[in-house]
């Protein structure tokens, strides 16, 4: 078992400087992973008038400040985003953090983002981009010579370098909203679930559901990680 912190990058925590020292200290006090939100605003269900930083500019400012540390955005809502160029972040992120990014993905919650931004709100449409995306983005992690031909996104034959650190590939988490089957099953195709409940006073009964689920549909004997989020209470 490996022990992360969800951290809130807004507010007094929306400085990438003050995220790279808070990942150094998390490190020093022997954390496993240091983990930030992704989003473009922030709806009124977190607060107003706070300030937001990018989680790739801070995640590349904490990975200059340890050595570590597991890092990464969770999670990163891929539908809204050019797969070619998460790629790109993606990678660099990797080589510099010298191989130790998780990228957790899912289509994305908060309808203000993607209805205040224009962007697409239906959800299944979104699963479709969020699958199509993973595609275009392993295979231009490959280094190989890789075209796609999908319904939203078309690759002409392209050679993306360098390679990420980590191979075969950079670990891929994926979020998934209560009992809903399909994000369980897309999850079962990759590296990690990021199980989220609906409802508090069933979380555990929803989660284990989740989990039994999600290994269930599983057809790799490769490890496969089962993260939870909770609160720490300090007192």
């Amino acid at each position: 078992m490996r022990f992360g912190i969800y951290m809130p990058n807004f507010g007094y925590f929306g400085d990438a400087r003050t995220i790279a020292n808070l990942a150094r200290d998390a490190e020093q006090a022997g954390w496993d992973g240091f983990f930030m939100w992704d989003h473009i605003i922030l709806g009124p269900w977190v607060g107003t008038g706070l300030s937001y930083v990018d989680p790739w500019v801070a995640l590349s400012a904490a990975a200059m400040q340890t050595e570590r540390i597991q890092l990464g955005a969770l999670i990163t809502p891929l539908p809204r985003r050019r797969p070619w160029k998460v790629a790109r972040e993606t990678v660099s992120l990797d080589r510099l953090s010298g191989g130790r990014l998780i990228f957790g993905v899912g289509i994305g919650i908060g309808p203000d983002e993607w209805d205040n931004l224009g962007e697409e709100t239906d959800l299944k449409v979104r699963g479709a981009m969020l699958d199509e995306g993973l595609d275009v983005l392993t295979g231009l992690w490959t280094g190989e010579p890789f075209s796609y031909d999908g319904q939203f996104y078309h690759v002409t034959e392209s050679t993306f370098l360098p390679k990420p650190t980590q191979q075969p590939r950079i670990p891929v988490w994926v979020a998934a909203f209560s009992m809903n089957k399909a994000p369980l099953r897309r999850a079962a195709r990759w590296d990690g679930l990021f199980p989220l409940a609906t409802d508090d006073s069933k979380e555990f009964e929803q989660l284990r559901w989740m989990v039994d689920y999600t290994l269930e549909q599983r057809t790799s004997s490769d490890p496969f990680d089962i993260v939870y989020i909770g609160q720490s209470k300090i007192s």
